[in-house]
């Protein structure tokens, strides 16, 4: 799984359930899920930013175009977050831990417009790779609902980067 310096979950916080997935790939699936919601909220926040700070003379096309894509990405949050819950663990919620689970490294400075859409396009593709590396412990499992939902985040994270690529073309 593509994370980092990964914090083992507090177990006295780990809820015993039962609903056909054993509690060792639970941990494994809620594991990749957290490094995938780190990843999602970095490729939010950059997006908000990006929003805020573009300039130049596709500032009213990217301006629109970062707030649709950052408030696709707030909603997907709380989609992956759920689904930690669900498995019985908790999530992780604080920047220290999207830090260090995420794959994407923090853009310093304001960038110019199209190097936002640069990093974007990398973000957005860290983003799917994250999620497609979940796939093989979620097959294993017989876990619908996390298959389900990382097949989702795969559309839009895929076809976000295309049509951001699509914008650096000359």
């Amino acid at each position: 799984m593509a994370t980092k310096n990964i914090k083992k979950v507090d177990t006295r916080k780990v809820v015993k359930i039962d609903i056909g997935i054993s509690e060792r790939d639970r941990a494994k699936i809620a594991d990749g899920l957290s490094a995938l919601l780190a990843d999602s909220y970095t490729l939010y926040l950059m997006t908000h930013n990006f929003h805020w700070n573009v300039t130049g003379p596709m500032f009213t096309s990217l301006h629109t175009l970062f707030l649709e894509q950052y408030t696709e990405q707030w909603n997907a949050l709380d989609l992956i977050a759920e689904r930690i819950r669900a498995l019985g663990y908790p999530t992780p919620g604080t920047y220290a831990e999207f830090n260090k689970r995420s794959s994407i490294k923090e853009i310093a400075g304001v960038p110019k417009a199209m190097d936002m859409v640069r990093h974007l396009v990398n973000a957005q593709e860290a983003t799917a790779r994250t999620a497609r590396a979940l796939f093989d412990v979620v097959d294993k499992a017989n876990d619908q609902p996390t298959a389900d939902l990382l097949t989702q985040r795969l559309d839009v994270h895929e076809k976000t980067a295309w049509m951001l690529r699509s914008i650096l073309e000359e």
